[in-house]
């Protein structure tokens, strides 16, 4: 008896350590595995002043740049025909997107908006995993900030985000679509 007992407090002792091994190597699985917050700061900020700077002004719809892996219409966007040419307004205290004629969702023209950094993204391959948006020319250190831009009022995004890659470089996303605009006004 016990032999018995001896050999049952032997094998749960063997269990208990075994399901300590067990929970310890999968905490250090979980911990070791990076989540998006690691990859880009997700702090809702106001507009650094180099950020600032760059962003106001008037800017024109240059080229469009492809399509967000999660969604591809080409069927309307082919060649971005409808918003090549087009231009929006981007100030500390005005917002106007009634350039972009062609398409009444995107007519805003909003006093004193809300221009916001909603992440920042220390390099290419960290704004990849969190947008799975492939920009041409991005190179791996370039540092992505997204502006989104809201109603003072209300709160709620415009339907258009904005990334500015290096604050020399400014990225407009309609949609799934990304375009690439061009100050020509400070």
């Amino acid at each position: 008896m016990k032999k018995i007992l001896l050999v049952c407090i032997m094998i749960m002792l063997m269990l208990a350590s075994a399901c300590e091994n067990v929970e310890m190597t999968s905490n250090q699985n979980t911990s070791s595995k990076p989540n998006l917050s690691e990859y880009c700061n997700q702090e809702i900020i106001n507009l650094d002043s180099e950020t600032e700077k760059y962003f106001y002004g008037t800017w024109k719809v240059e080229k469009l740049l492809g399509f967000a892996n999660s969604y591809n219409d080409a069927s309307e966007y082919p060649t971005g025909q409808k918003f090549i040419g087009d231009e929006i307004i981007i100030k500390k205290d005005f917002f106007s997107s009634k350039g972009l004629k062609n398409y009444n969702i995107y007519q805003y023209e909003l006093k004193n908006p809300l221009n916001k950094i909603t992440a920042a993204c220390d390099n290419s391959d960290f704004f990849y995993r969190l947008y799975k948006i492939v920009i041409p020319d991005l190179n791996i250190n370039d540092v992505v900030k997204v502006i989104n831009i809201s109603d003072p009022s209300t709160k709620v995004n415009i339907p258009l985000t904005f990334f500015v890659v290096n604050n020399n470089r400014l990225i407009m996303l309609s949609e799934a679509t990304i375009f690439e605009l061009k100050k020509i006004t400070d």
